[in-house]
């Protein structure tokens, strides 16, 4: 063979490699779009689009419908209800609920695992057939298959494991859910840099620095972060915390000026389970 025939082949190769990743790229954009103005989620779900950005946020975190994905700590399911719909065909959807077998659970968390669970088994044509998992650290941590996930995802959940001090631990089960070359994305509420920690579990705020300190111990690489979800209107010194804001709006106070605000600024961060690296514990 010619070297130029070679040259030609290779070039052509590289195009059609090239032609399917944009493909894929752009089915996953179309795919999101649909489910994201699908008539399963409600109308107060979708005015905290504007707010939560699930489009790009998802994007950045590299879901595709392929891939195998958990969740952590999905409450009630409003990320979920746009995961499970994505995945439903060739995916696979764990959710690492709230540990109802749990003693010391709250009747919320049971509640809301329990309409959760209720309404994906009602439409698994919708939603697929999603594994629901159980969290509760310390003693309930069995999540998923070990090295079985390929995006493991999390939002605004960290200051409640600091609060609890098992953010440690909990990370480490994200460690060792993942595959090697494996993502951890993680949105949550951010604090300003040096904020105390004492200020930070009391006020629902955590420093970027914190968080990424707390994923490299466990063993994670800090890849990327993104400001999709920030928010410069928000002064991070409300009464109540970071719940002062909506959707929570605890207290009711002033609610003009918490809803001009909006939703607190949160930092978007993205990690990599090393390929040949074991945890940092």
């Amino acid at each position: 063979m010619k070297w130029q025939q070679m040259i030609a082949m290779l070039i052509l190769a590289a195009g059609s490699s090239a032609g399917a990743v944009v493909a894929a790229a752009q089915g996953v954009e179309a795919l999101l779009d649909k489910v994201l103005v699908g008539e399963h989620r409600s109308e107060a779900n979708r005015l905290r689009d504007k707010y939560r950005h699930p489009r790009e946020t998802l994007l950045f975190f590299g879901l595709k419908p392929e891939t195998a994905v958990l969740e952590i700590w999905p409450g009630t399911g409003w990320y979920s209800e746009i995961i499970a719909p994505v995945l439903a065909e060739k995916g696979k959807f764990y959710l690492a609920h709230y540990a109802v077998e749990n003693p010391k659970a709250a009747g919320w968390q049971r509640d809301a695992r329990s309409k959760h669970e209720a309404e994906f088994a009602k439409r698994p044509a919708l939603y697929g057939r999603p594994v629901f998992t159980s969290l509760g650290p310390p003693d309930y941590m069995a999540i998923a298959p070990a090295g079985s996930m390929d995006l493991v995802l999390t939002f605004r959940n960290v200051h409640n494991w600091s609060n609890q001090k098992t953010d440690a631990q909990v990370f480490k089960a994200f460690f060792d859910a993942l595959k090697p070359g494996g993502t951890l994305g993680v949105v949550e509420h951010r604090a300003h840099p040096g904020t105390s920690f004492e200020q930070m579990v009391k006020s629902g705020y955590m420093t970027e620095a914190y968080v990424i300190e707390l994923a490299e111990k466990a063993g994670f690489k800090f890849t990327a972060k993104s400001e999709v979800n920030a928010n410069p209107k928000d002064t991070k010194d409300h009464p109540n915390g970071v719940w002062t804001l909506p959707p929570t709006s605890r207290g009711r106070l002033d609610p003009e000026k918490y809803l001009a605000i909006g939703e607190s600024d949160r930092m978007t961060l993205k990690f990599e389970k090393p390929r040949a690296q074991s945890s940092g514990y």
